[in-house]
């Protein structure tokens, strides 16, 4: 070959490897940029992916005693039976002989007031939007919704950064029982909520769903808080800060409710799975609920007390200030 010839070839394979170049170059650089702006999900895949990542470098989580949870009796489904009247019972009184029997006056009972059963719709956060903190990566519901909670009790607000904060402590909270990932499970959001100045929330588990909205309704007349929900089969997070019903729950114990005033820290993405996420404060009827509010069952194994149960993060004091 002439001293052109390999001159020309050196040149052609320094043009390939430029142009070879040239196009890793811009995979990288499309690739972040899909990222970034989240398009066709690479942004929320990639976060999935770090999570695995990182859960693998940092090693299994430690199987320590959290927040036990609560199996919660079933309450009553219908109104008891209407009481039969007591019978009226007249007094006897030894008369001595020829004396005439003198009546004794009957008491008068003072009734009790009857409580009127009468449709409920109760709402506590009176500005949702307000306190509403989107999940700033997929895998982040969690302490988005304590975050939530913390922010409609005034233990802290709905910045970005305040996300971060809390979603670094999770190892601190994290145990196998609660989650066999690790990182975040019902009883690592009572924990944090406790770290944050918000004690008294449990982790309680239910037979049916109308029993779990019950209790969580009952819960929040009573304390003034809001209840996490474990949505979509333990794998989301909703908030709950209200609800409708026939009846005052708190009063009338087989009170049907009929939906729940919700926050999900989704909103505004959509699920492939699950479908578009609604706004704050938007009022989930008993349809949404029994699409979304699904009973616990997890790939990663099994959890004896809440496999196949309703799960809820309950409030059971008054948070001072709140």
């Amino acid at each position: 070959m002439s001293s052109y010839g390999r001159r020309s070839a050196r040149h052609r394979r320094r043009q390939v490897l430029g142009l070879v170049a040239l196009a890793v170059l811009a995979a990288a650089v499309l690739g972040s940029l899909l990222v970034a702006n989240d398009t066709f999900g690479a942004g929320r895949g990639f976060d999935r992916v770090l999570a695995k990542v990182d859960r693998v470098l940092s090693g299994p989580p430690p199987d320590r005693a959290g927040v036990v949870t609560v199996r919660v009796t079933p309450g009553p489904t219908e109104p008891p039976p209407t009481a039969s009247p007591t019978p009226k019972v007249t007094p006897v009184v030894s008369l001595e002989p020829g004396a005439s029997p003198v009546p004794t006056p009957e008491p008068t009972p003072t009734p009790a007031p009857t409580p009127k059963k009468v449709p409920v719709d109760v709402e506590i956060a009176t500005h949702p939007d307000a306190i509403f903190a989107h999940e700033q990566k997929v895998t982040w519901c969690a302490p988005a919704g304590v975050q939530m909670t913390l922010a409609f009790l005034g233990k802290g607000n709905t910045s970005a950064a305040f996300q971060r904060q809390v979603n670094s402590r999770v190892k601190e909270w994290e145990s196998y029982r609660d989650s066999h990932n690790g990182l975040w499970g019902p009883s690592a959001m009572a924990l944090a909520l406790a770290a944050y100045g918000v004690p008294g929330y449990e982790v309680r588990a239910y037979d049916t769903r109308l029993g779990a909205l019950r209790d969580a309704a009952v819960a929040i007349e009573t304390t003034h808080s809001p209840v996490l929900l474990l949505a979509w089969t333990g794998a989301h997070t909703w908030v709950m800060t209200g609800f409708r019903a026939d009846a005052d729950p708190a009063i009338f114990p087989y009170a049907k409710i009929s939906g729940a005033y919700i926050l999900d820290p989704w909103f505004p993405d959509t699920s492939s799975i699950w479908g578009r996420s609604d706004p704050p404060g938007t009022f989930q009827d008993t349809a949404e609920m029994t699409r979304n509010y699904l009973r616990w069952k997890r790939p990663e194994g099994r959890y004896p007390d809440r496999d196949g149960l309703f799960i809820a993060v309950v409030p059971t004091v008054i948070v001072p200030g709140g």
